[in-house]
């Protein structure tokens, strides 16, 4: 096959319209992409739309493109739910009939005596809430306990933060495996366990990069399952690892921020000749879409849409550039949450055809099959392949 390497950039929580059973969420008029836009006063994003994105929808800022680098178009979540790990999971094949659970009220009584007896330790808080405002109200008391600060958001998780001198990080990560593997689990089975340290003295607390996902397994074997087994490495950027589980992924790169993201996967692509480079810049959904922060996540948008002709530079003519999302998190509306979202679609490569129009795809999963076709494997998953639609020949 002439397609021997592809790299996924999954611009997390950059949706662009709400899906036809939104209401349902809560999530009617959502638009992450489209209206923050229109929050800004239009967006300077060049380069995505010389690819086609402000051909997908209407981006302000901008005219769609008459002659799109890239093939276009957009995904309909099949999954109930959306979340982060349902997003990933249904983009490589995995479709859930059931979305995961969720405490908007915190989490059974009895399931944190459970943890607590587990772990050793007590905990604080039990409630949903912003990760920097539960530690600026509860740290002092954590530092002066020792407990910990448990908490959970409108997402399938269950949050521990605690202070890196009181509970060290690897402390920590033991805690959070034991809640992942012994307490929420069965009915209790959310999506990720997340060890959320931070540092400094009371008034001053910040989160730090040492964040660490331990999410569930993914019930079934992957896109990049069948990849691996097939002999077509997998490497991995940012929390990608810890949404999978690690399966099916050769090696894994931590990242700090959406720069560094960009850093890494310049520097897989420079060395891997064959094979799958998976890439999630998470600042758009954990630093601005959860906070309603649209000023920073147009900003941020921005400064990643400058790095794109570095990325396309570095193609070679047997790669596949793919630009995605896993769902919406509008930081327009009066939500906190992640929307349920159609999410854009780029490709973009040597033999894809510029400017086709791939309309709208009943499944993140058709995006898994496309892959594997394209690179030459079978992979037993949902979805269906489109390559023969955007494959122009050699």
């Amino acid at each position: 096959m002439v397609i021997k390497k592809t790299i996924i950039i999954i611009l997390d929580s950059v949706g662009c319209g709400a899906l036809p059973d939104a209401e349902e969420y809560g999530d009617e008029g959502s638009n992450t992409l489209g209206n923050l836009a229109k929050a800004v006063s239009g967006l300077d994003i060049i380069n995505l739309r010389k690819l086609g994105i402000g051909n997908i929808i209407d981006v302000a800022g901008g005219l769609p493109e008459k002659n799109p680098l890239a093939g276009f178009g957009k995904l309909a979540e099949k999954s109930k739910g959306k979340d982060t790990t349902t997003g990933h999971w249904e983009l490589m094949g995995i479709i859930l009939d059931k979305p995961f659970p969720v405490y908007p009220e915190g989490f059974p009584s009895d399931l944190i005596e459970e943890f607590e007896k587990l772990t050793g330790y007590k905990s604080l808080g039990n409630k949903p809430a912003s990760g920097t405002e539960i530690i600026k109200e509860l740290g002092e008391e954590h530092i002066k306990t020792g407990s910990l600060i448990v908490y959970t958001s409108a997402d399938s998780v269950f949050q521990i933060a605690a202070h890196e001198e009181v509970v060290p990080i690897n402390e920590l990560y033991r805690i959070c495996k034991i809640a992942r593997e012994k307490v929420l689990v069965g009915n209790h089975a959310v999506g990720r366990v997340i060890a959320r340290p931070f540092i400094g003295k009371t008034g001053n607390f910040t989160r730090t990069t040492n964040r660490k996902d331990f999410s569930l397994k993914p019930p079934h074997k992957t896109v990049l399952d069948f990849a691996s087994e097939a002999g077509i490495d997998v490497y991995g950027v940012g929390k990608i690892g810890e949404i999978f589980a690690n399966q099916g992924i050769k090696e894994c790169r931590h990242i700090d921020n959406n720069m560094d993201g960009i850093n890494q996967t310049l520097k897989f692509m420079e060395f891997v000749d064959k094979g799958i480079i998976f890439t999630n810049l998470v600042d758009f959904d954990m630093l601005w879409g959860h906070r309603n922060d649209f000023a920073n996540y147009a900003r941020g948008l921005e400064t990643v849409d400058r790095r794109i002709p570095e990325i396309i530079s570095k193609l070679k003519p047997s790669d596949v550039l793919i630009i995605t999302a896993d769902h919406g998190c509008d930081p327009t509306t009066e939500s906190t949450d992640h929307s349920r979202e159609y999410v854009p679609f780029l490709v973009y490569g040597e033999y894809i055809k510029a400017g086709y129009n791939l309309g709208i795809r009943n499944s993140f999963a058709d995006v898994g099959k496309t892959i594997a076709e394209a690179l030459g494997f079978e992979a037993l998953t949902y979805g269906e392949s489109f390559f023969g639609e955007i494959f122009k020949g050699w």
